[in-house]
């Protein structure tokens, strides 16, 4: 069973307000976002706690994956609701 999303008024009146460069730039970014597009990557600086990221390239190493390769599909999987 799927789950039902459910959209505040709030949220629905800011749909109706947006202009079509607006919902273009929607649709673009949705496409890049699940895989039909390929977007560049971005260089980004990020400071994290070092025993945080020291586990999480264990983890990354014993599960035989790219550390930030990690990141971008826990990245995703957040932006799909799939993730708190």
């Amino acid at each position: 069973m799927k789950p039902v999303q459910k959209f505040s008024d709030a949220y629905l009146q800011r749909c109706a307000e947006m202009s079509h460069e607006e919902i273009v730039r929607f649709l673009d970014d949705f496409r890049r976002i699940h895989g039909t597009q390929r977007s560049p990557s971005r260089l980004i600086s990020i400071k994290v706690p070092e025993d945080l990221l020291a586990a999480f390239k264990a983890k990354a190493r014993l599960h035989d994956v790219r550390y930030q390769t990690q990141i971008k599909k826990l990245m995703n999987l957040w932006l799909q609701d799939r993730l708190l």
